[in-house]
């Protein structure tokens, strides 16, 4: 494996892990602040954070405007999941919205088979069904009589949008980079056209930003949301896609659930059960027979 391929590899089963985090530090603000003014703050915080790195330079900051117009499309479907994310958690849980996650690779390949023309072929759809089969299994711990009891809700279709939106994020990655761009200047880019779509929604909407709710134990949530799952994961899903491209990159949402496990393992020291344990094996696997398709790689 060439060397820029083990880093992209690197930086997105970073990315799969620091996501992971964000579904818990979600759950706790979605009820608190509206999730227009909760996105516009994530936003306003890397932003603020970036910005000296950037505005200090002359050769970074000459670089921000010609990138707008490509980073706008990214940021707003990237606004769009985020803000899909925080609205459906007021009326569903991160159990539903983490089974309705394990949508997005195969949404993905998909959309990507009409955009970029890369082929499914019929082993690679099985290996998908079978990532989703081992994901399932770790979210309802094989339990057949809970995953019997999974309905949706209105906050799950309202996730399944955004679903569809995190799709045509990695997407846009692919279709609008340059080789030429600079990827910390097109977080900062990015970072901008948040801040535009949320403000441009909350004055349509009409919503407060009531930001001074955000208090204590709160206000770590929300700087792990800004500076961990906003702006480092920015920088390393758009390094990782314009290597690998989307589609291989989203089969690593197959080890979200895993890494939810995980990290409840590390934080809050809940053990992990024994009865998952086949499920991580069979996510990892999938994951791995989706990164190996080297046909993928020449196409993409």
């Amino acid at each position: 494996m060439e060397t820029s391929n083990l880093k992209a590899h690197l930086f997105v089963f970073l990315a799969t892990f620091l996501v992971a985090g964000s579904f818990l530090a979600s759950h706790n603000l979605a009820t608190i602040v509206n999730p227009f003014s909760l996105t516009l703050l994530r936003f306003v915080i890397s932003f603020i954070l970036l910005a000296p790195f950037i505005l200090l330079q002359s050769s970074r900051r000459s670089e921000i405007i010609p990138m707008l117009p490509r980073a706008m499309v990214i940021s707003f479907f990237y606004s769009g999941y985020f803000l899909a994310m925080f609205e459906a958690l007021k009326t569903t849980t991160v159990l539903n919205t983490g089974t309705l996650y394990t949508l997005v690779p195969l949404l993905t390949a998909i959309f990507a088979f009409f955009i970029f023309k890369e082929k499914i072929s019929f082993n690679k759809f099985i290996v998908y069904l079978i990532g989703v089969f081992g994901t399932i299994w770790v979210i309802f711990k094989a339990d057949i009589q809970l995953l019997l009891e999974f309905s949706l809700n209105s906050g799950d279709y309202i996730y399944i949008i955004g679903a569809v939106s995190m799709c045509f994020y990695s997407i846009s990655l692919k279709l609008v980079h340059k080789k030429s761009d600079n990827s910390l200047n097109m977080v900062f880019a990015t970072l901008i056209g948040g801040m535009f779509w949320m403000s441009l929604f909350m004055l349509f909407f009409n919503e407060p930003l009531n930001w001074t709710l955000i208090q204590g134990d709160l206000v770590y949530s929300m700087l792990y949301l800004a500076i961990i799952t906003t702006l480092l994961t920015l920088y390393l899903y758009q390094k990782a896609t314009a290597i690998l491209g989307p589609t291989r990159v989203m089969s690593y949402v197959y080890l979200n659930p895993i890494a939810v496990v995980l990290l409840l393992f590390v934080v809050q020291n809940i053990a992990i059960e024994t009865i998952i344990i086949p499920g991580i094996l069979i996510s990892c696997i999938a994951t791995f027979f989706l990164q190996r398709n080297s046909k993928a790689i020449k196409r993409e």
